[in-house]
């Protein structure tokens, strides 16, 4: 069952009346004390020189805290716990390895969540024979069991258990997982993460379903090129000419902002605290933001390419690329912000999903010489490309994806739209998508080229525990 792929759905939820909400309230608070002393005992043992954070004993906690959250509520936040140690351990291997480029600063080990003076974070868990959602089109619940000692203090009656209303529908379909309730105090805002585990073919078909188009074999399909740009999320160049541009300057700012914003509050902090709630609350908002907007450009091209019958995508590998033109900007945007191994994985996973084959190939140079009369006598300036030889001006992520493309399939024809800006080379047969929050749609006048007539498709902290 381990073995099967996990999606998470994410819904908000409200306890459906007042003694529900304190008794809600009083067992998620339970939570961060019994994770902050299992953490505590490990980070001894991690910290000893002959310690194993593996030998370090807290069942006897169990005692204290099962008559609140339950003892099946315990073991799974033990649990979560081993699984965070697992992951910082995995990340440390990445890190001393000498040839990986995914993580260049150490991790640090697993911290408590909040103290008893900054206050705890409100984060439960539930196993997943022990809550049950009830789904209806009036009014969606969710249930599940607490402890002895809060059933009594609370007068549940016989059977009775906590219930929350639920809104929001569930994505995916499969076997429930460990669920997750984290509140967020800012927004007065309780979020449910419940995660499903999906048999391979089911999964494909569920991704399959949640796009409009589907690859025809009755007609002539076509290949694709996407150059994954460091100012652009993506730049697509079919072999009928037809392109599409990802705009990721913004995002990319945005990602800059509360990057700052984190090294601010760490240089704020006490001298023996590393990290805190505030901080934690900026990272978990930026990887989310990022990954969404990002997630949502590979659907969204996805649908693009099966509308005009694309069945072969070649996407660049940037190996070569990244030992060749280092730089400390594009180092941040490769691998903090636009991550681009998990960029390239989701593009395998979302259109090898609806049967679009994707190959890698190299992307060295696919920028420095020209797509129509191969002179490497060019000039790139940001987004805008010239040829010296022959005075194309053109995109220089299109180029990029122009190159790669007839390095696979042979020459072809100059695509619609090329430039990088509005009334030099534009047409609409490109389009230049921006992010909206929500969505990719078309970009306005003064921005780069776009399409109005293709619609967008938006379907650690204190060395003691608290």
């Amino acid at each position: 069952m381990s073995d099967r792929p996990q999606r998470t759905n994410t819904y908000t939820a409200d306890p459906v009346n007042d003694r529900y909400r304190e008794c809600l309230f009083e067992w998620l608070a339970a939570h961060a004390p019994l994770w902050n002393q299992i953490t505590y005992r490990r980070r001894q043992q991690y910290f000893d020189e002959d310690g194993d954070i593996w030998d370090a004993e807290y069942t006897d906690l169990y005692d204290q805290y099962a008559p609140i959250l339950g003892k099946a509520t315990c073991q799974q936040l033990a649990r979560k716990n081993a699984e965070a140690w697992r992951s910082h351990f995995e990340l440390l291997s990445l890190y001393r390895d000498g040839s990986n480029q995914l993580v260049t600063e150490k991790p640090s080990p697993p911290g408590y969540w909040g103290t008893r003076e900054d206050g705890y974070e409100l984060h439960g868990l539930v196993r997943n024979d022990l809550y049950t959602f009830d789904w209806n089109e009036q009014r969606s619940v969710l249930d599940f069991g607490v402890g002895d000692v809060l059933e009594d203090r609370y007068g549940f009656d016989y059977n009775e258990r906590l219930t929350l209303e639920v809104r929001g529908d569930p994505q995916w379909r499969g076997d429930d997982s460990r669920l997750e309730l984290i509140y967020d105090e800012h927004t007065d805002q309780l979020r449910v993460q419940h995660p499903v585990r999906i048999h391979p073919v089911n999964l494909r078909q569920q991704r399959a379903d949640a796009f409009t188009h589907t690859l025809d074999s009755e007609n002539t399909t076509q290949s694709a090129a996407i150059d994954v740009g460091a100012n652009n999320t993506l730049a697509v160049v079919t072999e009928d000419g037809d392109t599409a541009v990802y705009h990721a300057r913004p995002e990319f700012k945005r990602f800059q902002k509360q990057s700052e914003r984190i090294a601010t509050l760490h240089s704020e902090l006490p001298d023996e605290q590393h990290t805190s709630k505030q901080i934690q609350r900026v990272y978990e908002t930026r990887s989310r933001q990022r990954t969404h907007s990002r997630d949502a450009a590979v659907k969204h091209a996805a649908e693009w390419l099966l509308e005009r019958n694309v069945d072969t995508v070649y996407v660049g590998e940037l190996t070569n690329v990244l030992s060749t033109h280092w730089c400390a900007d594009v180092n941040e945007k490769t691998h903090a912000f636009w991550s681009h191994r998990q960029l390239v994985e989701r593009i395998h996973l979302t259109l090898g999903d609806v049967g679009i084959t994707v190959t890698e190939t190299g992307e060295s140079e696919s920028s420095s010489e020209c797509p129509e009369c191969r002179s490497d006598s060019v000039t790139r300036d940001g987004d805008s490309f010239r040829c010296d030889a022959c005075d194309l001006e053109a995109h220089a992520d299109v180029v990029g994806a122009w190159n790669m493309l007839q390095s696979e399939v042979g020459p072809m024809a100059r695509p619609a739209a090329l430039s990088a800006e509005r009334g030099r080379d534009a047409s609409t047969g490109g389009a230049y998508w921006q992010w909206d929050d929500h969505g990719w749609i078309p970009a306005g006048d003064g921005e780069q080229s776009c399409s109005l007539d293709q619609p967008s498709i938006s379907k650690p902290a204190s060395s003691q525990p608290g």
